[in-house]
């Protein structure tokens, strides 16, 4: 393993700071209620108008929104919506006899309360207002919470309200960061604390959920996004780089890495990248800049089995494969959030109009989980029933079992039911 550019940050920097911050700002919103929300906004946001944006005031900021833009956005949503309702058709409820005269079961039901958190800080992210409300609804969540902040001190940008509008969004707090996250969790403003808090943010607002995991459910432990792109001799030196800096473009925190078996394209691209890079618009190529000077990564690896090994090792929001053969990866890779395969579809697709869902881990996250799906929303509920038949077998294993875990008033449940039902008789399971 050779590196061209070695990354000198990881999506790890700056956690410890910011946890102490989060830690802060959470314990002044539980003294403080909601007069410590609307002092907090004033303070981040600059936002000293309603917290609550009613329809009304939802109509009449996107009243002016061009219609071909509103043609876009409802694409975009049926997309992802389309996705999600194939995705809850792919679980289901059941019921089996697993022992004669004991049925078990699964429902599923989702969570009462969903809060969705869209960022709107350097960007309108209009994408992550129904790429996470139109997934709850999917679902079948009855009540969504929604929080956006203030877009440049102006209030929510109209186009992000357009979207969480047709996406089914029930109450719209504009509000951001820490204050938002913990005002769903709390359930201020609304009454109706969250059950599951989702969506993607910076380092504060990721700080904020994992603070308060525990209390409410939460999608992923998130942080900055990220790209890695596997490529090897077959690949377009200029098309990997443009799509490294676009990923790029999100933060100055955002990791953009490459793992090629051509050292030819690695240093291509290497040399390729602060052309493009100064071919942006001012904001985005001082951010694009930045992360790819601290977090950009060209690593040059033996042959494709090595490449996904490490691939695997990175654990990658999203993963690119420019390489022959895709058929391979697909079945060989394991570990990323989601996966791009070929040249012809690229992350932002998946970020805004292809369908799958763009909320993804990160930090290594994908080792244990996927990105959010309606699945996130629904409580996967077991039930059992017996007859009594079945009940006096059952009996005295859990007996024994629960004595031998020293577990003595577990094990006399299970008698309870032996001396009422077969009083004076020494029963013997036949599990």
């Amino acid at each position: 393993m050779e590196y061209i550019k070695k990354a000198t940050k990881t999506p790890a920097t700056g956690q410890d700071e910011a946890r102490l911050v989060v830690q802060d700002l959470i314990r002044q919103i539980r003294e403080g209620g909601e007069g410590a929300v609307r002092e907090l906004s004033v303070r981040f946001d600059g936002w000293e108008d309603e917290i609550v944006i009613s329809k009304a005031e939802i109509h009449r900021r996107t009243a002016d929104i061009a219609e071909e833009i509103k043609e876009d956005i409802k694409f975009a949503a049926s997309q992802v919506s389309a996705f999600a309702r194939r995705q809850r058709k792919s679980l289901c409820e059941f019921q089996v006899e697993l022992f004669p005269g004991l049925t078990a079961g699964q429902k599923l039901i989702p969570v009462d309360v969903a809060g969705c958190y869209v960022p709107a800080g350097r960007y309108a992210h209009i994408a992550s207002a129904y790429m996470s409300v139109a997934t709850a609804k999917a679902a079948g969540v009855p009540y969504v919470v929604a929080c956006t902040p203030s877009h440049r001190g102006a209030g929510p940008h109209p186009v992000v309200l357009y979207a969480l509008d047709i996406a089914g969004a029930d109450a719209v707090l504009c509000l951001g960061g820490v204050q938002a996250i913990a005002s769903m969790a709390f359930g201020l403003f609304t009454g109706r604390r969250a059950d599951l808090l989702v969506g993607p943010g910076n380092n504060y607002v990721s700080e904020a959920k994992r603070a308060l995991f525990g209390e409410v459910g939460i999608d992923v432990f998130a942080g900055p996004t990220e790209i890695l792109i596997l490529a090897d001799d077959s690949a377009n030196a200029r098309t990997v780089a443009i799509d490294l800096v676009g990923q790029a473009e999100h933060g100055v925190e955002s990791p953009a890495w490459l793992i090629t078996t051509s050292e030819d394209l690695g240093n291509k691209v290497n040399a390729l990248m602060p052309g493009i890079l100064a071919e942006l618009p001012g904001n985005a190529q001082a951010t694009a800049t930045k992360a790819w000077e601290d977090y950009g990564e060209i690593v040059v690896a033996h042959d494709r089995e090595e490449m996904a090994r490490m691939s695997d090792e990175y654990a990658a929001e999203h993963l690119e494969v420019h390489c022959r053969d895709l058929d391979w990866w697909l079945g060989r890779l394991r570990t990323y959030g989601s996966l791009f395969l070929g040249e012809e579809t690229t992350v932002a697709y998946g970020d805004k109009a292809a369908g799958p869902n763009h909320i993804l881990p990160t930090r290594k996250a994908a080792r244990y989980s996927g990105g959010l799906s309606v699945a996130k929303f629904i409580k996967m509920l077991t039930w059992q029933r017996m007859t009594r038949e079945a009940s006096l077998e059952i009996a005295p294993v859990t007996a024994r079992i629960s004595r031998l875990e020293g577990m003595e008033a577990h094990a006399r449940t299970a008698d309870h039911r032996l001396d009422s039902w077969l009083p004076g008789q020494q029963a013997r399971g036949k599990c």
